[in-house]
Protein backbone atom coordinates (compact mmCIF):
# COMPACT_ATOMS: atom_id res chain seq x y z
CA UNK A 1 0.00 0.00 0.00
CA UNK A 2 2.09 3.19 -0.90
CA UNK A 3 2.06 6.28 -3.41
CA UNK A 4 0.55 10.02 -3.43
CA UNK A 5 -2.09 10.54 -5.64
CA UNK A 6 -1.07 13.74 -7.89
CA UNK A 7 -4.49 14.48 -8.76
CA UNK A 8 -8.42 13.38 -7.90
CA UNK A 9 -10.83 13.20 -10.39
CA UNK A 10 -13.19 12.63 -7.50
CA UNK A 11 -13.55 14.22 -4.18
CA UNK A 12 -14.48 12.53 -0.94
CA UNK A 13 -16.42 15.28 0.99
CA UNK A 14 -19.46 15.97 3.49
CA UNK A 15 -22.26 15.39 2.13
CA UNK A 16 -26.05 16.35 2.40
CA UNK A 17 -27.81 16.72 6.17
CA UNK A 18 -31.01 14.68 6.36
CA UNK A 19 -33.78 16.35 9.07
CA UNK A 20 -37.68 16.14 9.73
CA UNK A 21 -38.06 12.45 9.59
CA UNK A 22 -36.11 9.20 9.05
CA UNK A 23 -33.21 9.77 6.22
CA UNK A 24 -32.71 7.60 3.57
CA UNK A 25 -30.69 4.07 4.01
CA UNK A 26 -27.04 4.98 2.45
CA UNK A 27 -25.65 2.35 0.28
CA UNK A 28 -21.65 1.55 1.49
CA UNK A 29 -20.76 1.69 -2.79
CA UNK A 30 -17.43 0.70 -4.41
CA UNK A 31 -17.09 2.56 -7.77
CA UNK A 32 -14.85 0.63 -9.73
CA UNK A 33 -13.19 1.49 -13.32
CA UNK A 34 -11.54 -1.43 -15.56
CA UNK A 35 -8.64 -0.87 -18.27
CA UNK A 36 -9.84 -3.38 -20.48
CA UNK A 37 -12.93 -4.74 -20.53
CA UNK A 38 -13.30 -7.40 -17.53
CA UNK A 39 -14.99 -10.87 -18.03
CA UNK A 40 -18.10 -10.83 -17.15
CA UNK A 41 -17.93 -14.13 -14.87
CA UNK A 42 -14.68 -12.77 -13.23
CA UNK A 43 -16.01 -10.46 -12.33
CA UNK A 44 -19.28 -11.61 -10.54
CA UNK A 45 -17.01 -14.27 -8.83
CA UNK A 46 -15.46 -11.27 -7.40
CA UNK A 47 -18.38 -9.80 -6.51
CA UNK A 48 -19.61 -12.63 -4.48
CA UNK A 49 -16.19 -13.63 -3.01
CA UNK A 50 -16.28 -10.19 -1.49
CA UNK A 51 -19.64 -10.70 0.25
CA UNK A 52 -18.20 -13.49 1.36
CA UNK A 53 -15.26 -12.05 3.17
CA UNK A 54 -16.92 -8.29 4.21
CA UNK A 55 -20.55 -9.57 4.81
CA UNK A 56 -20.23 -11.31 8.07
CA UNK A 57 -18.31 -7.89 9.72
CA UNK A 58 -20.86 -6.01 8.56
CA UNK A 59 -19.64 -4.77 4.86
CA UNK A 60 -22.47 -4.85 2.32
CA UNK A 61 -21.34 -3.19 -0.62
CA UNK A 62 -23.07 -1.78 -3.70
CA UNK A 63 -21.16 -1.78 -7.11
CA UNK A 64 -21.34 0.90 -9.32
CA UNK A 65 -19.21 1.94 -12.53
CA UNK A 66 -17.18 5.24 -12.29
CA UNK A 67 -18.05 5.99 -15.42
CA UNK A 68 -21.80 6.79 -14.79
CA UNK A 69 -20.68 9.27 -12.17
CA UNK A 70 -23.09 12.38 -12.43
CA UNK A 71 -21.70 14.03 -9.37
CA UNK A 72 -24.20 13.84 -6.84
CA UNK A 73 -24.14 10.43 -5.27
CA UNK A 74 -24.58 10.08 -1.73
CA UNK A 75 -23.14 7.13 0.01
CA UNK A 76 -22.61 5.94 3.82
CA UNK A 77 -18.95 5.27 2.39
CA UNK A 78 -17.14 4.74 -0.47
CA UNK A 79 -13.98 3.25 -2.26
CA UNK A 80 -12.99 3.78 -5.76
CA UNK A 81 -11.53 0.78 -7.25
CA UNK A 82 -9.40 0.83 -10.47
CA UNK A 83 -8.73 -2.91 -12.43
CA UNK A 84 -5.53 -2.41 -13.99
CA UNK A 85 -4.46 -4.75 -17.00
CA UNK A 86 -6.51 -8.02 -18.34
CA UNK A 87 -9.02 -9.12 -15.97
CA UNK A 88 -9.77 -12.14 -17.56
CA UNK A 89 -8.53 -16.07 -18.30
CA UNK A 90 -7.54 -16.04 -21.51
CA UNK A 91 -4.38 -16.99 -22.77
CA UNK A 92 -2.55 -18.25 -19.52
CA UNK A 93 0.81 -19.67 -19.43
CA UNK A 94 2.27 -22.73 -18.14
CA UNK A 95 4.37 -20.61 -15.98
CA UNK A 96 4.44 -18.24 -12.95
CA UNK A 97 6.17 -15.09 -12.30
CA UNK A 98 6.53 -13.39 -8.72
CA UNK A 99 5.16 -9.88 -10.19
CA UNK A 100 5.55 -7.72 -7.20
CA UNK A 101 2.88 -5.84 -5.90
CA UNK A 102 -0.98 -6.92 -6.80
CA UNK A 103 -3.00 -4.32 -5.56
CA UNK A 104 -2.12 -0.61 -3.24
CA UNK A 105 -4.07 1.99 -1.86
CA UNK A 106 -3.19 5.18 -2.27
CA UNK A 107 -1.64 7.40 0.39
CA UNK A 108 -1.45 11.52 0.48
CA UNK A 109 0.60 12.95 3.41
CA UNK A 110 0.23 10.12 5.93
CA UNK A 111 -3.41 10.47 4.85
CA UNK A 112 -4.99 6.92 3.51
CA UNK A 113 -7.31 8.15 0.49
CA UNK A 114 -10.33 5.96 -0.83
CA UNK A 115 -8.74 4.95 -4.01
CA UNK A 116 -7.13 1.64 -4.65
CA UNK A 117 -5.70 0.12 -7.68
CA UNK A 118 -5.76 -3.46 -8.85
CA UNK A 119 -2.87 -5.36 -11.04
CA UNK A 120 -4.85 -7.49 -13.06
CA UNK A 121 -1.86 -8.48 -14.85
CA UNK A 122 0.15 -9.20 -11.97
CA UNK A 123 -2.09 -11.36 -10.62
CA UNK A 124 -2.85 -13.34 -13.78
CA UNK A 125 0.98 -13.69 -14.36
CA UNK A 126 1.65 -15.15 -10.40
CA UNK A 127 -1.28 -17.34 -10.41
CA UNK A 128 -1.48 -18.39 -14.20
CA UNK A 129 0.16 -21.99 -13.79
CA UNK A 130 -2.05 -22.62 -10.89
CA UNK A 131 -5.02 -21.59 -12.55
CA UNK A 132 -4.60 -24.02 -16.10
CA UNK A 133 -5.09 -26.82 -13.34
CA UNK A 134 -8.36 -25.97 -13.42
CA UNK A 135 -10.97 -26.82 -16.02
CA UNK A 136 -12.17 -23.63 -18.02
CA UNK A 137 -15.06 -23.41 -16.74
CA UNK A 138 -13.31 -23.11 -12.94
CA UNK A 139 -11.02 -20.60 -13.98
CA UNK A 140 -13.15 -17.18 -14.05
CA UNK A 141 -14.19 -18.18 -10.80
CA UNK A 142 -10.86 -18.90 -8.81
CA UNK A 143 -9.53 -15.85 -10.62
CA UNK A 144 -11.93 -13.81 -9.48
CA UNK A 145 -11.57 -14.94 -6.19
CA UNK A 146 -7.77 -13.72 -6.33
CA UNK A 147 -8.84 -10.90 -6.96
CA UNK A 148 -11.40 -10.46 -4.24
CA UNK A 149 -8.96 -11.12 -1.66
CA UNK A 150 -6.84 -8.35 -2.92
CA UNK A 151 -9.96 -5.62 -2.88
CA UNK A 152 -10.19 -7.05 0.74
CA UNK A 153 -6.81 -6.74 1.73
CA UNK A 154 -7.30 -3.04 -0.17
CA UNK A 155 -10.53 -2.14 1.42
CA UNK A 156 -9.11 -3.22 5.07
CA UNK A 157 -6.87 -0.02 4.83
CA UNK A 158 -9.56 2.52 3.73
CA UNK A 159 -12.09 1.63 6.01
CA UNK A 160 -9.91 0.50 8.94
CA UNK A 161 -8.29 3.87 8.14
CA UNK A 162 -4.83 2.04 9.00
CA UNK A 163 -1.41 1.26 7.36
CA UNK A 164 -1.11 -1.87 9.47
CA UNK A 165 -0.77 -5.53 8.49
CA UNK A 166 -1.79 -8.48 9.96
CA UNK A 167 0.41 -11.42 10.78
CA UNK A 168 -2.02 -13.65 9.12
CA UNK A 169 -5.38 -13.79 7.01
CA UNK A 170 -6.47 -11.26 4.38
CA UNK A 171 -5.02 -8.15 5.84
CA UNK A 172 -0.95 -9.64 5.77
CA UNK A 173 1.73 -7.86 3.70
CA UNK A 174 1.96 -10.81 0.97
CA UNK A 175 0.04 -14.15 -0.29
CA UNK A 176 0.92 -17.50 -1.54
CA UNK A 177 -0.82 -18.54 -4.89
CA UNK A 178 -2.24 -21.21 -1.82
CA UNK A 179 -3.71 -18.23 -0.43
CA UNK A 180 -5.69 -16.27 -3.44
CA UNK A 181 -7.46 -19.86 -4.65
CA UNK A 182 -7.91 -21.97 -1.33
CA UNK A 183 -11.61 -22.49 -0.37
CA UNK A 184 -11.44 -19.76 2.57
CA UNK A 185 -9.17 -17.03 3.43
CA UNK A 186 -10.96 -14.47 6.03
CA UNK A 187 -9.30 -11.73 8.30
CA UNK A 188 -7.60 -12.45 12.04
CA UNK A 189 -9.43 -11.07 14.41
CA UNK A 190 -7.97 -7.88 15.27
CA UNK A 191 -8.35 -7.03 12.08
CA UNK A 192 -12.07 -8.30 11.46
CA UNK A 193 -13.02 -6.42 14.74
CA UNK A 194 -11.09 -3.15 13.32
CA UNK A 195 -13.53 -3.32 10.37
CA UNK A 196 -16.82 -4.52 12.32
CA UNK A 197 -16.21 -1.38 14.77
CA UNK A 198 -15.87 0.99 11.92
CA UNK A 199 -18.36 -0.41 9.48
CA UNK A 200 -21.57 2.62 9.51
CA UNK A 201 -23.93 2.29 11.88
CA UNK A 202 -27.85 2.41 10.87
CA UNK A 203 -28.08 6.01 8.77
CA UNK A 204 -31.83 6.35 11.23
CA UNK A 205 -30.15 7.86 14.64
CA UNK A 206 -32.73 8.75 17.08
CA UNK A 207 -32.39 12.07 16.34
CA UNK A 208 -33.32 11.99 12.78
CA UNK A 209 -30.00 13.40 11.25
CA UNK A 210 -27.60 11.42 9.22
CA UNK A 211 -24.35 12.97 6.72
CA UNK A 212 -23.03 11.10 3.98
CA UNK A 213 -19.85 10.55 1.67
CA UNK A 214 -20.60 12.70 -1.94
CA UNK A 215 -18.54 12.23 -4.80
Amino acid sequence: MSGNLGFLCCLLAAGPTFAGGPPPELPSVLYTTFQQPASAGVVRALEQELEIIMGPLGRHYEWRSLANVRGNEVAAELAVLTFRGRCDVNGLLPHSAHPGALGWTHVSDGAILPFSEIECDRVRNFLQKDLLCYKNAEREEMFGRALARVVAHELYHIFANTQHHGSDGVAKAAYTVQELLSDEFEFEPRESEALRSSAPKSSHPQNGHATAASL
